[in-house]
C-alpha cells in the first residue's frame, strides 16, 4: 500500500481508501461489511470514509461496529464522518453551527468513537454564511471531535472564500475537498481546483473513481440486475441506466470498450486500471472505494501495483481514447 500526505498536513493516509456510501447498513448485512473492513484493513487500508446521511446513521453505526470489534489501535487508522444531510427536521439539515454540532455529536455516538480524524461539510450550505460554517467547524476540532476538517463538492471560490474567512478570524480553514473524480468527470480535480494545491496545500479524498460502476464494464453489454443501476432509491444513481441509453452514454461505454486493450496490456481488469489512472494524479490523497465483498476489496487493492506501470505512453494512449482532458491544463502526471 501506498501513503500519501493529506494536503499540507502531517497525516497520512493510503492512496485507496474503503467508503460507506450506499452499501453497508443498506446494501449488505453487518457481517459482510465487517469481512470488507477487515479485508482492507488487513491489505493496508487506513483510510475509512463515511457520512450521517449514509444509509440514514446505519452506515456509520455498522461501521463503528465492526471497529470496536476487531480492537484496533485508534491511532492504525483514519475515519470520517460528513455533516449536512442529519435527518427531516428543520435544523437537521444544512450547515448551520446548531446542526454542525449536534450532527457531530450523533455521529460520534453511531461511530462508538471520541473523535473522528476528519469531518466534512458534505455539501455547501446557501442558506448558511460560510463565516458560521468555518466557526462552527472550528469549535468542533477545538471541542476534540474532530481533527481536521474540510469540504465536499464544493466550488474552488466558496473554497477560497472560507480560507479568506479563517485567515482573517485567526481560525483553520478547511485541509480537504471530497469531490467526485474519474475518467469521465475531470475538470473540477484538474482544472477549478489547480490553482488551490499550492496556494492553500488542498487534500483530495475523491468519490466514484469508477464513474457509479461504468468504468469497471460491467454495463457494457446489459445492466445486471443485482447492480446499483438496476436500483431506482439510490441518491446519484437512479435513471442512470436510462442514460446509458442516450448518445452520450453509448459513447462512454464505447470508450470503456477502447480501454479493454489497454487493460489486457498491463494484466489487470479495466477497473484497477480506472483506480489506477486516478492514484496518478498526484493531487489526489486518497481514492475511496465501495465494496459489497471482501473479495472486491482485494481485487482494488491490486491497483496500486498496476499505477505503477502506467507510463507516459500508456496515459497518452488513454487521453487519446477519453479526448477529454481539461482545456489549459498543464500534464499533471
Amino acid at each position: 500500500m501506498e501513503y500519501r500526505f493529506l494536503g499540507r498536513s502531517g497525516l497520512k493516509v493510503s492512496v485507496l481508501s474503503l467508503g460507506g456510501w450506499v452499501t453497508y447498513g443498506e446494501q449488505v448485512g453487518e457481517n459482510v461489511a465487517e469481512q470488507c473492513l477487515k479485508e482492507a484493513y488487513d491489505n493496508g487500508i487506513n483510510f475509512f470514509d463515511n457520512a450521517e446521511g449514509y444509509a440514514e446513521g446505519k452506515s456509520e453505526i455498522a461501521m463503528g461496529k465492526a471497529i470496536k470489534k476487531f480492537g484496533w489501535k485508534r491511532s492504525s487508522y483514519v475515519i470520517s464522518t460528513k455533516i449536512f444531510w442529519g435527518g427531516e427536521g428543520v435544523n437537521e439539515t444544512g450547515l448551520s453551527r446548531k446542526h454542525i454540532v449536534e450532527g457531530t455529536k450523533a455521529a460520534l455516538e453511531r461511530l462508538q468513537l471520541d473523535y473522528v480524524d476528519l469531518i466534512f461539510a458534505h455539501r455547501p450550505d446557501v442558506d448558511t454564511p460560510i463565516e458560521e460554517t468555518v466557526r462552527a467547524f472550528n469549535h468542533v476540532i477545538n471541542r476534540g471531535w474532530a481533527l481536521y476538517w474540510g469540504t465536499s463538492e464544493w466550488s474552488a471560490e466558496q473554497l477560497t472564500d472560507a480560507h479568506r474567512i479563517a485567515e482573517k478570524l485567526g481560525l483553520i480553514g478547511p485541509l480537504m475537498e471530497q469531490p467526485e473524480y474519474n475518467m469521465f468527470h475531470r475538470d473540477r480535480v484538474e482544472k477549478e481546483y489547480a490553482p488551490l494545491y499550492a496556494k492553500y496545500g488542498l487534500g483530495t479524498t475523491i468519490w466514484s473513481p469508477l464513474a457509479f460502476g461504468i468504468l469497471s464494464g460491467k454495463y457494457n453489454k446489459e445492466i445486471p440486475a443485482d447492480s446499483r443501476f438496476a436500483r431506482n432509491d439510490i441518491p446519484d444513481v437512479d435513471g442512470m441506466a436510462d442514460d446509458l441509453k442516450t448518445p452520450e452514454g453509448k459513447a462512454k461505454l464505447a470508450k470503456v470498450e477502447a480501454l479493454k486493450p489497454i487493460a489486457n496490456k498491463l494484466e489487470c481488469t479495466l477497473a484497477q486500471l480506472a483506480l489506477a489512472w486516478c492514484i496518478k494524479n498526484p493531487n489526489i490523497s486518497t481514492v475511496i472505494t465501495g465494496a459489497s465483498k471482501p473479495a472486491q476489496v482485494s481485487e482494488n487493492v491490486k491497483a496500486v501495483a498496476v499505477a505503477s506501470k502506467l507510463t507516459d505512453a500508456i496515459l497518452a494512449e488513454i487521453e487519446s481514447i477519453l479526448g477529454n482532458k481539461p482545456s489549459g491544463q498543464e500534464k499533471f502526471r
